[in-house]
């Protein structure tokens, strides 16, 4: 899976909600620095050559889909996130946000109460 552009994972979090979009739906939901359609065009041929998108051709119009799900993009974010960030620690990316107070005593309550749970359940 190659990186993306921030724009790029702009516009597939657009294609993400929409589920299938042609480029002018695309443009719609895009609220600020709107780019030219051509611009936007070119972007979702970009995703579609590193594989997060595939077309079905209406003529000569293309409906765009993702190939690649979030939930599949957020893991393979997180663990490239982690790896570079943490030394692939997940202790050490908890104790980051836990020093930046981006995470509460609570919070951290309620993950290891969800870890348990997992753990019980398995």
């Amino acid at each position: 899976m190659q990186k993306l552009t921030n724009k790029e994972e702009e516009i597939m979090h657009i294609v993400w909600k929409l589920q299938k979009a042609f480029v002018k739906d695309i443009m719609n939901e895009i609220t600020e620095d709107q780019p030219h359609y051509n611009t936007l065009s070119t972007i979702v041929r970009n995703l579609e050559e590193k594989g997060y998108v595939s077309h079905t051709a209406y003529g000569n119009s293309h409906q765009y889909f993702p190939t690649v799900s979030l939930e599949e993009y957020r893991k393979r974010f997180m663990h490239t996130a982690i790896d570079t960030f943490f030394n692939s620690s997940y202790k050490n990316m908890v104790s980051h946000f836990a020093k930046e107070e981006k995470i509460s005593a609570a919070e951290l309550r309620e993950i290891l109460n969800m870890i348990e749970q997992q753990e019980q359940n398995s």
